[in-house]
């Protein structure tokens, strides 16, 4: 009994709904996209547990005043307790670029994307990440691989043009 109990919550994303909306995000124009990415993100912040939300938002609300310490706390907890549960390390993996720790970052959105391939903002992430330790080539393969997903992700054009700035100065 109490194995199932440390389980942790049923997965509570529905998957069709989360198909469709992805279907509907490659088609979409500017601003029907950033409604369904909304609602994608939405979906993808399920966990299936009152408490298990609840450590979410203590750990996007810390991220989102600075204090990035008591983020990783917050969302280390949420990954021990749901660690099939990609939204908390993709989160985790924000906090821990933030303090320049991009090993243990790296190795979230590594998780993250694991659980969950077409997750976005993880995507993303990791591009931003790659360009900052000197992999534009790699970074830029996973900017296209966001904008395959979601065509209109806003900060993807500025990210390809910094990258693009990145080539042409190491070229000179």
């Amino acid at each position: 009994m109490l194995a199932v109990a440390m389980a942790g919550p049923a997965a509570a994303v529905d998957e069709a709904r989360l198909d469709k909306l992805f279907a509907r995000l490659e088609q979409a124009d500017p601003g029907e996209a950033r409604r369904i990415a909304k609602e994608i993100e939405l979906e993808l912040s399920k966990s299936g547990s009152p408490a298990m939300d609840l450590l979410l938002k203590r750990g996007r609300d810390a991220l989102e005043a600075g204090e990035t310490g008591a983020a990783i706390e917050h969302l280390t907890a949420l990954t021990d307790h749901v660690p099939d549960f990609a939204q908390g390390w993709h989160l985790r993996a924000i906090a821990f670029a933030k303090k320049d720790l991009y090993g243990p970052a790296l190795a979230d959105l590594e998780r993250a994307l694991a659980l969950r391939p077409r997750h976005f903002a993880a995507l993303y992430g990791l591009g931003t990440i790659l360009g900052e330790v000197g992999r534009p080539g790699m970074a830029r393969e996973v900017f296209e691989k966001v904008l395959s997903i979601h065509p209109h992700f806003k900060d993807v054009p500025k990210a390809l043009e910094r990258l693009d700035r990145q080539r042409g100065g190491a070229t000179l």
